[in-house]
């Protein structure tokens, strides 16, 4: 069913696939992708680290599988990229008090300055996508992860 500000697809006309919405969100997901990390290549950083900096923030001691989820990785990737942030001294973890095999993991001094750069790294890429958009991008965009979800 289409709604009054949806055009429906026409059966009759060839599907083109690099015409679709779907293709349209995952080059501008690219775009932007490619976009902070050249700006947060001057911290030593990746969009998926930022990910995980921004995210510790919001939820200090976050588990590996909830930080996955919130960088778009597998497990696995989370695992290599911990390493990582913590061999850079961005994070520190810790076993959990009450589940021994559960690591906590938090920012550390070096990892909340870092993290205060490339948040200024990528809002620079938001304000240039955000420019180039309508006001209620935001809003649209939100509204179709949900229907697909």
């Amino acid at each position: 069913m289409t709604s009054p500000k949806t055009a429906p697809i026409a059966v009759d006309q060839p599907f083109l696939p690099h015409e679709t919405l779907g293709y349209a969100l995952k080059r501008a997901q690219q775009a932007m992708r490619l976009h902070m990390d050249r700006q947060l290549k001057e911290i030593g950083l990746n969009a998926p680290q930022y990910a995980v900096l921004a995210s510790l923030e919001d939820e200090p001691g976050a588990s590996n599988a909830r930080l996955a989820r919130r960088a778009f990785v597998t497990p696995q990737t989370m695992q290599a990229m911990l390493v990582k942030l913590e061999q850079s001294g961005l994070i520190e973890r810790r076993p959990d008090t009450e589940h021994g095999r559960i690591r906590r993991t938090e920012l550390t001094e070096k990892g909340w300055s870092s993290l205060a750069r490339a948040h200024l790294a990528a809002q620079k890429s938001e304000r240039l996508a955000r420019e180039a958009s309508t006001p209620d991008a935001v809003e649209m965009l939100t509204r179709v992860a949900e229907a697909l979800a």
